[in-house]
């Protein structure tokens, strides 16, 4: 028996996909959930497994476009694989013949007639040669994913689309970490999930986008799309590109659902298996560079969201606690946001209140209840 391999749905955004690897050639036998092929649209990849065990025939190439729902081949349950069917070239259309030079022999025209012909005729233009892409010693090409392209272009249209404003500020680790060091193992043994910083900063985000629901809109139009509830993308990074899942309704989770999301989220990462649906929804996005060292960044905003919230890393700083000059770990804020929804007031405050809630988390476990 055949069974058919066919491209799945892959949101209503995505129409089409490129084949970005091939795992398993024609001819090989497969078990079944058996990776096959690897897919690349301009939001996320994904890899498609054998739907049963047998001998794969794949009817495509690395670098061709599918599509939805196309059939690209079949598994052939009996092991009696057959060959690859070759898909059929795009006809090229041969150039128009050139126009023939007036009537010439020996480089003189043969006649009077020929000589008046030829000063109707335009003046052929010179051939406009591109000239092959040159590299210099050392430098290798490689294809731009469509991941890599799609990020590239949002990136660009941000900045020329949006009024983008970036606020710093810069808040005292002090009473997370401690409470970190106190509660991690017992945290731990509890929820199966380590305490991170990160679900301090999503926990102080979402008090304060119920505070400044500016923050959690949009302009859509002439429009602002208010969103009730506070859905924060999370930037992770990954070997295709910066992708940003998206925790669900995240003013509902406890500290523990946001960690388990979190941890979830970077194995799909390792794994290559996030997928649209993960990606879908965001109103809010926090992305972390100080995992890389980053002292301070402007980062830029996740289209259609408004504001994106920057971390960097924790340093010992000396500042001053009651007239006196003490050394707290510091890490800096930065706050991007779009200028036209939400005043400098506005983003200002959003980002203190954020720093009031992580100075004083206790605040944050108040009616903390179990994950």
């Amino acid at each position: 028996m055949k069974v058919e391999i066919k491209v799945p749905p892959a949101g209503e955004s995505v129409t089409e996909a490129t084949v970005a690897a091939i795992m398993k050639e024609s001819g090989t036998f497969v078990k079944k959930e058996e990776e096959l092929l690897e897919l690349e649209t301009d939001k996320v990849n994904q890899v498609l497994y054998a739907p049963e065990e047998g001998t794969v025939s794949l009817t495509v190439s690395v670098n061709d476009t599918v599509t939805p729902n196309q059939v690209i081949g079949y598994i052939d349950t009996e092991g009696k694989g057959e060959a690859a069917a070759t898909p059929p070239k795009k006809e090229e259309k041969a150039p128009p013949p050139p126009t023939p030079p007036p009537e010439t022999e020996g480089g003189v025209r043969k006649s009077p007639e020929s000589y008046v012909a030829s000063l109707s005729q335009p003046a052929p233009l010179p051939e406009k040669k591109t000239p092959a892409p040159r590299l210099q010693e050392g430098q290798t090409r490689k294809r731009m994913s469509g991941l890599r392209r799609t990020i590239a272009k949002k990136l660009v249209e941000v900045k020329n689309t949006t009024a983008m404003l970036t606020t710093f500020n810069e808040v005292d680790m002090s009473a997370v970490m401690d409470i970190r060091a106190r509660e991690k193992d017992p945290f731990q043994k509890k929820h199966g999930v380590k305490l991170g910083f990160m679900s301090f900063f999503v926990k102080a985000c979402c008090a304060a986008l119920k505070e400044f629901p500016d923050v959690n809109g949009y302009i859509d139009g002439d429009d602002i799309v208010y969103n009730d509830g506070c859905h924060i993308s999370i930037s992770v990074s990954t070997s295709k590109g910066l992708m940003a899942p998206v925790l669900k309704s995240a003013e509902k989770l406890t500290f523990a659902g946001v960690e388990k999301g979190i941890q979830e989220f970077a194995a799909k990462a390792r794994e290559g298996k996030i997928s649209i649906d993960d990606l879908r929804g965001g109103t809010f996005t926090i992305t972390n560079g100080g995992v890389f060292g980053s002292m301070l960044s402007t980062p830029i905003m996740n289209p259609p969201q408004s504001a994106i919230l920057g971390m960097h890393n924790i340093a010992q700083r000396p500042v001053v606690i009651d007239n006196k000059i003490e050394i707290r770990p510091i890490m800096y804020l930065a706050l991007s946001y779009d200028h036209r929804i939400i005043d400098g007031k506005e983003g200002v405050s959003f980002l203190v209140r954020v720093k009031e809630l992580l100075e004083k988390p206790e605040r944050l476990l108040l009616g903390e209840t179990d994950g």
